[in-house]
C-alpha cells in the first residue's frame, strides 16, 4: 500500500471502530438488554439469552483486538511523517493482512471447540464480519425481548391493579377474602414466571396468556362480589324493602292474570290458555330467608342470594304481564273482528249492496257468533272470511 493508502484505510478503520463503539454501547443500552441482563431467567429465554450473553463477550473481545491492532498501526505510522518502504510493508499487513490473533484462551468457553487445538488469525475485514453476523442475532433476541414484555408489562399491570382494588375492597368488609388471597397468589406465580421467561409468555403458548387473562377475569368477577357484598351490608334494608314492593307487583300482576282468564272464560267458548304463574308466595319465603344470611354476616353470600332473587322477582313480573297479555288476546281478538265485521258492512253499503239478501245472511251469522257469549272464535273467523269474500265479488263485479 501507498503512505495515501495507508492513511486513507487507517481514517477507515478509525472510523468503522467508532461505529462498533456506538453500536455496542447501544446494544447493552437497550431496554430489552436491561430487562434480560442479572434476571433470573428460565426456559426458552434463559437458553437464549445464555447465547446472546456469550456472544456480547465475544463481540467485546473482537473489538478490543480490532482496537489494538489499530493502534498498533496508528502508532507505526506516527513514527514519521513519510514511513519507509519497511513500515509500509507492516502497515499493509496490518490494515489488509491476517493481523487479529484470536487466542484459544481468549474464546469464551461456550464458543470454544475441541477440535481446535490452536489459535486462528484474522483480518480486520474478516472481524467485522464476525461481530456482524453475532451482533445481528444478539441486537434481535434483546429486540424481541423488549417487544415480548411490551405486550406483556401493562396486561400484568391491569391485572395487578384490579386485584389492588378487590383487596382495598376486601378490607372494607374484614380481614381480606380468601379467594382473592388465592387468585393474588395465582397473579403473582404467573407473573414472575412471565418475567422469568417473556419470550414463552409473549410468543409462546397461547396458554400462558389464556392463564393472565382467566385471572384477571376471576379478580374482576370477584371484585363485583365484594362490591356488592359492602353494598348489601350497607343497604339491606331497602333493598328488602324495594323487594317486598315488587313481589307485591308481582302477586298483583298474577292476580291481574287470573281475573283475565275467568274473563275469557266466559266470553271466548273452549280457549287455549297458558298456565296461570302462581310465584308470589314462593318469593315471599326466599325474601323472607335472606334474613339468616343477613344475621351471620355473610355478606358476600347474602348479595348472591338477593341479586338471584331480584332477578327472579322480575322474570316472575314479566312472566306475570306476558301470561295477561296471551290471554286477554283472545278478547282483543273478537273485538278486531267485531271491528273488521262493521266495516266490511259499510263498505257493502258503499257499493250499494245494503240491501243484498244473501249479504245480510251471511252478516247476521257472523254477527251473530261475535256477539254471543262465550264466542266460538274458530266458527266467527270463518264467518268473517266467508262476509268478506262476497264483499269482493260484488266489488269486482260492479
Amino acid at each position: 500500500m501507498s503512505m495515501e493508502g495507508v492513511d486513507h484505510a487507517l481514517q477507515r478503520r478509525r472510523a468503522q471502530l467508532e461505529r462498533l463503539s456506538t453500536d455496542l454501547l447501544d446494544l447493552e443500552a437497550h431496554p430489552g438488554h436491561r430487562l434480560l441482563d442479572g434476571a433470573e431467567l428460565r426456559g426458552q429465554t434463559r437458553r437464549r439469552w445464555d447465547e446472546a450473553r456469550a456472544g456480547i463477550v465475544t463481540l467485546w473481545w473482537l473489538f478490543d483486538a480490532y482496537r489494538r491492532t489499530l493502534e498498533r498501526a496508528e502508532e507505526i505510522r506516527s513514527r514519521r511523517s513519510r514511513p519507509g518502504t519497511a513500515e509500509l510493508a507492516e502497515l499493509t499487513a496490518l490494515l489488509t493482512g491476517a493481523s487479529v490473533e484470536m487466542k484459544v484462551e481468549d474464546v469464551p468457553v461456550e464458543r470454544r471447540s475441541l477440535v481446535r487445538s490452536a489459535g486462528e488469525w484474522l483480518t480486520l475485514d474478516q472481524v467485522l464480519t464476525r461481530m456482524d453476523a453475532t451482533y445481528r442475532d444478539c441486537a434481535q433476541l434483546v429486540a424481541m425481548a423488549d417487544a415480548a414484555w411490551t405486550i406483556l408489562a401493562p396486561r400484568i399491570s391491569r391485572a395487578e391493579e384490579g386485584w389492588k382494588a378487590a383487596w382495598e375492597v376486601s378490607l372494607r368488609l374484614g380481614d381480606g377474602d380468601d379467594e382473592l388471597k388465592a387468585l393474588g397468589r395465582e397473579l403473582i406465580g404467573v407473573r414472575d414466571a412471565a418475567r422469568a421467561d417473556p419470550l414463552t409468555h409473549a410468543a409462546g403458548d397461547p396458554g400462558e396468556q389464556v392463564e393472565l387473562d382467566r385471572i384477571a377475569a376471576a379478580v374482576a368477577a370477584r371484585h363485583r362480589v365484594l362490591e356488592d357484598a359492602l353494598a348489601i351490608r350497607t343497604g339491606f334494608g331497602e333493598r328488602v324493602r324495594e323487594l317486598a314492593g315488587r313481589i307485591a307487583a308481582v302477586a298483583a300482576a298474577e292476580d291481574a292474570a287470573r281475573a283475565a282468564r275467568d274473563l275469557v272464560l266466559v266470553k271466548i267458548a273452549s280457549p287455549v290458555l297458558p298456565g296461570l304463574p302462581d310465584q308470589a308466595g314462593t318469593l315471599r319465603d326466599r325474601l323472607a330467608a335472606l334474613g339468616g344470611s343477613h344475621a351471620a354476616g355473610d355478606w358476600a353470600e347474602l348479595a348472591r342470594r338477593t341479586g338471584e332473587l331480584e332477578r327472579a322477582v322480575a322474570d316472575a313480573l314479566a312472566q306475570a304481564h306476558a301470561t295477561t297479555g296471551t290471554v286477554t288476546g283472545l278478547i282483543d281478538r273478537r273485538d278486531e273482528l267485531r271491528g273488521r265485521l262493521e266495516a266490511f258492512r259499510a263498505k257493502a253499503v258503499r257499493l250499494g249492496a245494503g240491501e243484498d239478501a244473501e249479504l245480510g245472511y251471511l252478516y247476521r251469522q257472523a254477527h251473530d257468533l261475535l256477539w254471543t257469549a262465550p264466542c266460538d272464535l274458530r266458527q266467527a273467523t270463518v264467518a268473517m272470511a266467508g262476509y268478506q269474500r262476497a264483499i269482493k265479488e260484488i266489488g269486482a263485479g260492479g
